[in-house]
């Protein structure tokens, strides 16, 4: 009898290891898709890490304001004299004659709490003060440190709010910052055709 007893607590402890071992399974990441005049690009948002400006971000999804919107800015090297701390983003909005439908700002969700960060493909906010922003955002071109909590691109020095990366179409990206513009304004600006949640 001990030694059947032994036999099963032999046979069920390997089962139990392999339970133990499996990996907690990954945060659900939201992904949206934007169609451009350029092309498609996939977002994946991180509601876990940046709740409020995920939140932010869908509510326009949801509500088709950035139907109809568009990338209006690209921020490059040469484009920027007058600054001494050099980024590279695309900045997009909704279609500004549907401005009278922004939302309310939203508070500053600062990387130093979300651990987040504006790598290469990064989405974040656009802003002027800590607690401003509203439907503007912008995806980072290669790494842009000086974006973050702490950076010296905002002379507050509390960064932007990162809340997703692209995941494809990062060479949409690439094309929209290289298109004509007019100081930092692209012209024209590539239109947002939809963005839909997948």
């Amino acid at each position: 009898m001990r030694t059947l007893l032994a036999c099963c607590v032999f046979a069920f402890l390997p089962s139990l290891a392999l339970a133990e071992s499996k990996p907690a399974s990954a945060p659900a990441l939201v992904h949206i898709v934007r169609e451009t005049a350029l092309g498609e690009i996939e977002l994946a948002l991180d509601p876990v890490h940046a709740p409020a400006t995920t939140a932010n971000f869908l509510r326009y999804v949801a509500a088709g304001l950035y139907d109809g919107g568009r990338f209006h800015r690209t921020v490059k090297p040469d484009n920027q004299p007058d600054k001494k701390i050099k980024i590279e983003v695309i900045q997009a909005g909704i279609d500004p004659a549907r401005s009278k439908l922004d939302g309310i700002p939203i508070a500053l969700e600062r990387t130093r709490d979300t651990g987040l960060k504006h790598l290469d493909g990064t989405i974040s906010m656009a802003r002027d003060g800590p607690d401003t922003a509203t439907s503007d955002f912008f995806i980072c071109l290669g790494d842009q440190p000086e974006l973050d909590f702490g950076g010296k691109r905002n002379p507050d020095g509390q960064g932007f709010a990162a809340f997703g990366r692209v995941v494809r179409g990062l060479e949409v990206v690439r094309a929209i910052q290289q298109s004509p513009v007019e100081g930092q304004a692209l012209k024209p600006a590539v239109k947002i055709l939809r963005a839909r949640q997948l």
